[in-house]
Formats: C-alpha cells, sequence, structure tokens
C-alpha cells in the first residue's frame, strides 16, 4: 500500500505521516518542500501516480487556490484512472452553517468531491486546541478583551485525529462518497474560558469583557454553535485543559 499525505509538512500532516510508517505503511509527505503544489501543478501527477490512498489534509492561507483549486486538481487527475485511489478529504464541522469564506471554500471543496464519482471519504473535525489557545493568547494583550456573544469551542487534539485518518487510511475504500462521524474532542469551553486560561498561563489578571453582539453571518452563526458537534460526533483525545497542561501552560 502507498498512502500519500497532502499537506505532510504542516502540524496535521506530519502527524499522520508519522503514525502511518510507524504501521511500516509506505507514506509519502507531500508539500511544497518536496515539490508538490496544489496551487501550480508542480509535482502533483507525479505524487499522486503510484497512491492507493490520499490523505488530502493540504490547506493554506491561499485557501481558494490551494484548498479549493487544488483539490478540483486532484479530483481531474485520479478521475483519469481506471482504479482511482480512496481520497480521504479533512474537512470543519459546521462549514455548511457559516459564511465565513474559509468556511465555503472547505464546503465548497466537499460538493466537489461528492459530485466527483471518486470513492472518498469527507471527515469533518471541531477546531483543534492549537488554534483555540491562538485565540486566548490574543486576550492576553490588555486589559479589556473583546468577547463575542455566544462563542463557544468543544475543540479536539490533532495527534488524535491524525490517529483517526490513519487508521481510516487502512481501511477499504468506500464505493463513492460518503461522510464518517464529526471529530471532536470531550470539554466545551467557552471563548471567555480559553481567555482567562490564557491569562492565567501569562501571569496576569482577569480581563475587563467587552462583550459583543453576534452581527453579521459570521458572528451568527457561532453563536448559533455552528461550529460545535452534533450528538452523533465521535468524541476523543484530551480535553483542552488536559492539552493545556501538556504544554506547560
Amino acid at each position: 500500500m502507498n498512502v500519500v499525505v497532502t499537506g505532510g509538512s504542516g502540524g496535521l500532516g506530519r502527524e499522520v505521516v508519522s503514525r502511518l510508517r510507524d504501521r511500516q505503511v509506505r507514506t509519502v509527505a507531500a508539500s511544497r518542500r518536496t515539490g508538490f503544489d496544489l496551487s501550480t501543478g508542480e509535482g502533483v501527477r507525479e505524487v499522486l501516480a503510484d497512491a492507493d490512498v490520499i490523505v488530502h489534509a493540504a490547506t493554506n492561507a491561499r485557501f481558494r487556490k490551494v484548498d479549493l483549486d487544488g483539490t478540483r486538481r486532484i479530483v481531474r487527475i485520479l478521475q483519469e484512472r481506471p482504479q482511482p485511489p480512496h481520497l480521504i478529504f479533512v474537512s470543519i464541522v459546521g462549514v455548511d452553517h457559516n459564511p465565513f469564506p474559509y468556511y465555503r471554500a472547505k464546503y465548497a471543496c466537499e460538493l466537489v468531491l461528492e459530485r466527483s464519482g471518486l470513492p472518498v471519504t469527507v471527515v469533518r473535525a471541531t477546531q483543534f486546541h492549537t488554534l483555540v489557545h491562538g485565540l486566548g493568547q490574543l486576550g492576553t494583550r490588555g486589559p479589556v478583551v473583546v468577547a463575542p456573544k455566544g462563542l463557544a469551542f468543544q475543540s479536539c487534539d490533532h495527534r488524535w485525529v491524525a490517529e483517526e485518518l490513519a487508521a481510516l487510511a487502512l481501511v477499504d475504500a468506500p464505493p463513492a462518497y460518503r461522510r464518517t462521524s464529526d471529530l471532536a474532542g470531550p470539554e466545551r469551553t467557552t471563548y471567555a474560558e480559553v481567555v482567562e486560561l490564557a491569562r492565567q498561563a501569562a501571569g496576569k489578571g482577569p480581563a475587563r469583557l467587552l462583550p459583543l453582539p453576534a452581527v453579521g453571518g459570521v458572528l451568527k452563526a457561532f453563536a448559533a454553535g455552528a461550529n460545535l458537534p452534533g450528538p452523533d460526533a465521535k468524541i476523543g483525545g484530551v480535553g483542552y485543559r488536559d492539552w493545556l497542561r501538556e504544554q506547560g501552560e
């Protein structure tokens, strides 16, 4: 078996590659560092030529070129093969209910894959602890913190998501498009709690929170909990507070 992990040099991709190699699976970490560029097409066809499974974890701030156009590029290449590989796509919980541009691009990728006719598995996960921690650190810069009303997270450990993706790469491909259960961590935290934890770690006192009403489609979607998992989600990994302790925070 040959597995290609796009975004193989990123935080999630590196973990997927490591876990597959630990299982003695031949794994290619594909990224711009290795000459694999989804925005231009450089090296893409060559790297995918021998793939039995592709874990598509690549993402970039230039998400329309890398995420969306890159996914379309992969689909076109795979559609040429009489027996295309299993394509596993990493997405985000709530992308179909939030007009945030990055989420829209991710959902557009899902739609492209759903219509592709390829054996595809879409895995949606909640925000990673690393992202939530970064948002919390923004609240350590001054005594007053703007706190959007209703904003909460049920973030997950990207290492656990990598383990789930690695395991999925080793099972039989579906006959067509499917979505697995969403992935989420075991603990829900409000944005105010995330900020308070970050301030404690930085040795700063409590902030004065300035509530921000949910104005506009993006904030309203977050306030409505569009980024939170539903009752059928798969829960796992360490919770946010335990993860912080692991980081020495």
